[in-house]
């Protein structure tokens, strides 16, 4: 299997395509913008990676090698599955689209697509689903606008990459508690991360330079790190 197994916070999202130039692409440029992404190449993987985790969001190519997605998602929703779901067809036909609809999609994007919408429209489902944090996190001074993906310090803008961002909108989200070292790779990285890597730490530490001080970010010895004003 290529991949089963993850932000805003903590947003993960399945793409199905069997076309691995096109699912890399999408993958790539969605990760690029901050989401965790896994990826299938058919039918069955998608089935597998669903019944392990529980996603925000999933992209299905219509037409698979394996099957129509469409039978697919219908029986998920005969399931009580409500995992929202995009569709990438080739089909432009207006009863085409009211079939993705009927059989359980909750949207449908027709091929070719411009990748900036693709963007907005998962991110859109994505905040359907009740996942997607406040629009703006204020602590001390940090304000972290998850709209506009802009974090500020003492009204300073401050140019973080995707990955940073990601993780501190979920420290944001559990302000003043500690977040787990292999919660924060579960929901801020995918499957290409190594779980007992230090990949956690080294982003913290670029997270701590870059916000200044005084220090937000504390570490909590032997569990993981916490965002608030005061250290532990």
């Amino acid at each position: 299997m290529r991949s089963v197994r993850l932000s805003l916070a903590a947003v993960r999202v399945l793409v199905v395509e069997d076309n691995d130039d096109l699912r890399f692409a999408l993958t790539a440029a969605l990760r690029a913008d901050g989401l965790a992404v896994d990826e299938a190449a058919d039918l069955p993987e998608a089935d597998e990676a669903l019944f392990i985790t529980d996603y925000d969001c999933a992209v299905f190519d219509r037409m698979l090698p394996s099957g129509d997605a469409l039978d697919h998602v219908r029986e998920l929703r005969r399931a009580g599955r409500t995992v929202p779901v995009l569709f990438l067809t080739a089909r432009d036909r207006v009863a085409d689209r009211v079939d993705g609809f009927a059989a359980g999609g909750d949207d449908y994007l027709v091929k070719p697509f411009a990748v900036p919408e693709l963007i907005a429209r998962v991110r859109n489902l994505c905040r359907r689903s009740g996942t997607v944090a406040p629009p703006v996190h204020r602590l001390a001074g940090l304000e972290i606008d998850t709209a506009r993906r802009q974090v500020r310090r003492d009204g300073v803008l401050l140019l973080l990459t995707a990955k940073e961002f990601a993780v501190l909108e979920l420290l944001a989200t559990r302000a003043d508690r500690a977040v787990p070292r292999g919660e924060i790779v579960e929901k801020c990285w995918d499957e290409m991360a190594e779980p007992n890597s230090n990949v956690v730490d080294v982003l913290v530490s670029q997270l701590r330079r870059k916000l200044g001080d005084p220090p937000l970010i504390h570490t909590v010895r032997g569990v993981g790190y916490r965002l608030a004003e005061a250290g532990p």
